[in-house]
């Protein structure tokens, strides 16, 4: 199964945080899963460390790379990613989690995430908070 981590879940990952919920370490310690991040949550990180926000006090190149190096496969985000955006309901304004929805569903992904409100999206999208 590919796994798409929202940007907290894969911070949380990166840095073994306690804050991962039993249910988060079973799917990304599944070792058949394959683990996947976006070039989205990269850019996240960037923007949001950039502006001093708590929570995202990373180098988003060293993070990429640590990802790499732990096997995690990078998605870049295509037009097709983008298009499928103006598809999605408005039920949540962030764009960066917006992108990882599309990118899961035309991924086949299953989209890993900690927040509530992406969990209300219909598709392939599990709360593991």
């Amino acid at each position: 199964m590919r796994l798409l981590l929202d940007t907290h879940l894969l911070l949380w990952a990166a840095t073994a945080s306690d804050r991962l919920s039993r249910q988060a370490l079973q799917r990304i310690g599944d070792e058949s899963a394959e683990l996947l991040f976006s070039a989205a949550n990269i850019w996240e990180v960037a923007i949001k460390s950039a502006l001093g926000r708590p929570n995202f006090e990373f180098d988003a190149a060293v993070l990429r790379r640590a990802l790499l190096e732990n096997g995690y496969v990078e998605i870049a985000v295509s037009g097709v990613h983008a298009s499928q955006v103006a598809a999605l309901p408005h039920i949540h304004r962030d764009p960066f989690d917006r992108i990882l929805i599309a990118q899961a569903a035309e991924e086949g992904a299953l989209l890993l995430t900690v927040d509530r409100t992406i969990a209300r999206y219909p598709g392939g999208i599990e709360y593991v908070g």
